[in-house]
């Protein structure tokens, strides 16, 4: 009879974990290929995650139990050009995780690689930094081969903001942060289906941390 109890206790259990899924164990990510903003369409939804490419297969998180972290080594100076006036005062300490990849820092990238075209109006999301919590600004952007800067999203000056993104594209920016600490990030994906309904990811919390 206690053997019958037991096995039923764990098919009862095995049924539920089935059923619910697992929970994700939290985890730290520092170093290495991230799609920090990881937008999918299930065939009815949107969806926003973490692809995380620092394992083998690659592996989608809920940004509630991951940790992204900008290293010192991500510690550089805010440019003397006016055009990174963004960043504040030349001279002055700023973190980035870079646009293009560097070995031992953070690497996050952009995708709808998993939203498939003709399936939402103009082929596109609106991807939206809803608000910025931390010790100072944050902001992402794009250089071009001459130096210059394109600003994505500024904490600077008000949020929220918004961006369109192609869909099935992959890109990358440089994500800065104006002072070590922790930093809670809220994006929100949007976007019309071809039917004409409103789909959205419903906001997410990203937490980063900047060393000093």
């Amino acid at each position: 009879m206690r053997f019958r109890a037991l096995a039923a206790a764990a098919l009862a259990t095995g049924l539920t974990l089935f059923a619910t899924g697992t929970a994700q164990a939290a985890v730290t990510i520092s170093h290495g290929h991230v799609d920090a903003l990881d937008i999918d369409w299930t065939g009815s939804a949107l969806t926003l995650d973490i692809r995380d490419h620092t394992v083998s297969p690659a592996v989608d998180r809920d940004p509630s139990t991951v940790t992204l972290e900008a290293v010192s080594a991500s510690k550089t100076t805010v440019p003397a050009s006016s055009a990174y006036s963004f960043l504040g005062s030349p001279g002055s300490p700023v973190w980035i995780l870079p646009q293009s990849q560097a070995s031992g820092i953070l690497w996050p990238g952009f995708s709808t690689e998993g939203v498939p075209t003709g399936v939402l109006q103009g082929n596109s999301v609106t991807a939206k930094l809803i608000s910025v919590t931390g010790p100072a600004d944050f902001s992402t952007y794009t250089t071009n081969a001459f130096g210059t800067p394109t600003v994505w999203f500024d904490s600077g000056n008000g949020l929220p903001d918004s961006r369109a993104v192609a869909v099935n594209t992959h890109s990358h920016a440089n994500w800065a942060f104006e002072a070590a600490g922790t930093y809670t990030l809220v994006f929100e994906v949007t976007a019309t289906t071809s039917a004409g309904t409103a789909v959205s990811t419903g906001q997410k919390s990203y937490t980063l941390t900047v060393q000093p």
